[in-house]
């Protein structure tokens, strides 16, 4: 039941941004992912990160941000994404020094800025962990059409949340330029990402 609601979140997520932006990339275009210039807003947000200090966007300017919602307690989805990020920080080698990967928790409740940093140093080093209040974390999802919801409680307290899960790329200068879904290989991203990475960057 879980997966089922989860999978709709993200067709649903994926369906609406393809056509209200635009349609897998021509013959002719640079790119392998999803691209979405200016069919997304600049990368914006004033939350707290995994060291437990105030941050915004503007803190993560000149570099390639990838934002990713998710949260430490995910059984499954959030661990093969970052796993996966991981690979893909790898194969970029030293051009991974100019990205980020922003993990934002969709679980401010649970997800302490101590939590986080356990959480994602146990993945890459390009990770950062980001929380803020339920407010803040809802208006940042609405701002990239995400979806995310808190399933029934367990026994014990325990719960889960359902939560879309596209990858947004951002360019060093916080443009939207790209999305990435599930679907889409390694290979897809590090192509793109070394095109955004190197030296004079795909305009």
């Amino acid at each position: 039941m879980k997966r089922a609601r989860l999978a709709r979140l993200a067709c649903l997520f994926v369906l609406g941004l393809l056509l209200t932006a635009c349609q897998r990339n021509d013959a002719t275009a640079p790119w392998q992912l999803t691209d979405i210039s200016g069919h997304m807003p600049d990368l914006a947000f004033a939350l707290t990160d995994d060291q437990g200090k105030a941050v915004t966007a503007s803190d993560y300017r000149g570099k390639v941000t990838l934002l990713y919602f998710g949260y430490t307690h995910c059984p499954d989805v959030c661990p093969l994404t970052l796993a996966h990020l991981h690979v893909v920080m790898q194969r970029l080698d030293k051009l991974a020094d100019g990205a980020r990967i922003l993990f934002v928790s969709v679980d401010p409740q649970r997800d302490t800025a101590e939590a986080l940093h356990a959480y994602v140093t146990a993945f890459d080093p390009h990770i950062v962990g980001l929380t803020g209040s339920p407010a803040d974390i809802e208006a940042l999802t609405k701002r990239y059409r995400a979806a995310f919801s808190r399933e029934p409680g367990k026994a014990g307290g325990s719960y889960e949340v359902s939560h879309s899960s596209g990858i947004y790329i951002f360019d060093a200068s916080g443009k939207a330029r790209l999305l990435a879904t599930p679907e889409d290989t390694q290979d897809k991203l590090v192509h793109d990402l070394h095109l955004l990475l190197s030296p004079g960057g795909a305009t």
